[in-house]
């Protein structure tokens, strides 16, 4: 059993079903899937730079990335039906634990200048969406070894079917999100 599996049956779990009154610990919410996506739009000068991307997708996450074509054309951005614009990977189960795991515990708190995540990062349904800038935050990829830098969006889906239920889960899970009166200093 996982470090997060374990502090989401013994923590976050009884945690949550108390707090929002669930009948029984299965109607708790949980983690279904991250997904981390990473946009190319410079690939179309640059073919090396999908093959860079695609190499460091697959170290961060220990899976092979998926290309994602356009659906149609767009002539003001130059892109055609067809192309690739961008790429995916799509986690679940062990490896789903073990990179939200890596994510809160390695990866967020080497960011700069981080001062805990936005709780307005949530959808209505209770997914939360996190931007990186750079892929060099993750322990895996090192700056010496890459030569292009890209940036990602990861995508944490859960059962929550509010984006309060969401924020309470992760929280639990030991996300560092921003309390109201870090979130009105740092804005001064």
């Amino acid at each position: 059993m996982t470090r997060l599996q374990t502090k989401y049956r013994t923590e976050a779990r009884p945690q949550l079903t108390k707090a929002f009154g669930y009948p029984n610990d299965l109607a708790a919410p949980r983690l279904v899937k991250a997904v981390v996506n990473v946009g190319v739009g410079s690939a179309l000068k640059d073919p090396k730079h999908l093959e860079a991307v695609e190499r460091g997708l697959t170290l961060i996450t220990g899976q092979r990335p998926v290309r994602r074509n356009a659906r149609k054309s767009i002539s003001g951005f130059k892109i055609r039906r067809g192309m690739t614009v961008g790429i995916s990977v799509t986690l679940r189960g062990p490896r789903l634990e073990d990179f939200i795991d890596r994510l809160v515990n390695i990866v967020l708190p080497r960011v700069r200048d981080f001062q805990g995540l936005d709780p307005k990062c949530f959808g209505q349904s209770g997914s939360c969406t996190i931007g990186l800038r750079e892929q060099t935050v993750f322990p895996e990829t090192s700056v010496e070894t890459t030569d292009q830098s890209f940036g990602l969006e990861i995508t944490i889906v859960t059962t929550a079917r509010t984006a309060p239920e969401g924020l309470a889960l992760l929280r639990a899970l030991g996300f560092p999100f921003q309390t109201p009166d870090s979130a009105k200093s740092t804005t001064a």
